[in-house]
């Protein structure tokens, strides 16, 4: 890890992370998709689950990126991801994020053509129905969240920022506007899923930091769900609003627009979309309490109580996964 990745409280940037660990599951869940005689493929990012940042990654660091594939469904492929950092002068590793990952096989051919996957064995019967079961469960998440991508974010420019009351939506709301260049794709032109998650991490610091006005750095990263495939030559708007504050984290709603103008212009579409947990830190590193957001308008206050409805259920999820480990 070198300077260039580091954000600016000195530590590894929250968006290089997320692109190793796309990369990581991008190049073998490709590999298994090519593993068996037939059509060759590229595997396309679909979905990412929950992932939290567990500890800071710092510079001078090196990062081990480690990747297994746990499950396979018909037309998709789980990916477990695991990042370690090591300090190389005294040889200690620490677990700084997990991350769970889906992908679908796209042929090299025709990419809106989606192929099948060879199945992987199973040591134990077990694991092949627990996979099922997240399976399930993420092709229904993927639905809830479709029918919430007519929301629309606005962009709020800086005379009219200057009226809008601090710790307001309106005051920390922000947008990126970024053409897609050869840089961001794949060999067959469509964009890397990591250098999406990246462009969406700073604009989510971006609506962190104007709000808080404090160093802050990614604390978790909730489900990005991939709708739709962008290409080399399109524009596309990544826009964040901050949607629920606790006492210590922030919840900030991205989207990415995409307004293809290159090939066959079409109308503006929802691409991606996800949300991002942020904490606010001292310039010594430690957590700073978190201004709470003001809300305005209706749409702003029930967007408020489902991201209180999302902070609770993540949190009880956390108690109790904490439990076995108290009762040890």
């Amino acid at each position: 890890m070198r300077p260039d990745d580091a954000n600016i409280a000195g530590n590894v940037h929250g968006g290089t992370i997320l692109k190793m660990i796309e990369e990581a599951g991008a190049i073998i869940s490709t590999r298994h998709c090519n593993s068996q005689s037939g059509e060759h493929c590229v595997a396309a990012l679909a979905r990412v689950e929950r992932t939290d940042f567990l500890s800071p990654m710092c510079i001078g660091e090196v990062a081990h990126v480690s990747a297994e594939i746990t499950y396979t469904s018909k037309h998709s492929v789980e990916v477990q991801v695991n990042v370690l950092s090591e300090n190389i002068l005294t040889g200690a590793k620490r677990v700084t994020n997990r991350a769970t990952l889906w992908y679908v096989p796209l042929s090299l051919k025709n990419v809106d053509k989606v192929l099948e996957v060879p199945p992987i064995q199973y040591a134990w019967k077990e694991l092949e129905e627990e996979g099922k079961k997240r399976y399930e469960e993420q092709k229904l998440e993927r639905l809830v969240t479709k029918q919430r991508n007519g929301d629309l974010i606005f962009p709020v420019f800086n005379p009219d920022r200057q009226n809008k009351e601090p710790y307001t939506v309106g005051y920390s709301q922000s947008s990126l506007i970024h053409l897609v260049g050869p840089s961001d794709c794949t060999l067959h032109g469509f964009v890397h899923g990591g250098v999406t998650m990246k462009l969406m991490d700073e604009v989510a610091g971006i609506v962190a930091a104007r709000h808080c006005k404090t160093n802050i750095v990614t604390a978790s990263v909730d489900a990005i769900n991939f709708h739709e495939k962008l290409q080399k030559g399109c524009v596309i708007t990544i826009s964040g609003r901050m949607t629920f504050t606790s006492n210590k984290s922030m919840e900030i709603e991205v989207f990415v627009d995409a307004d293809p103008f290159v090939d066959e212009p079409k109308e503006r579409y929802r691409a991606v979309s996800a949300f991002f947990t942020y904490v606010s830190l001292s310039k010594e590193g430690k957590p700073l309490p978190v201004p709470q957001l003001v809300v305005e308008t209706e749409d702003e206050k029930r967007r408020f109580e489902d991201g209180k409805g999302r902070y609770l259920q993540t949190k009880a999820k956390r108690q109790v996964q904490m439990q076995p480990l108290t009762q040890q």
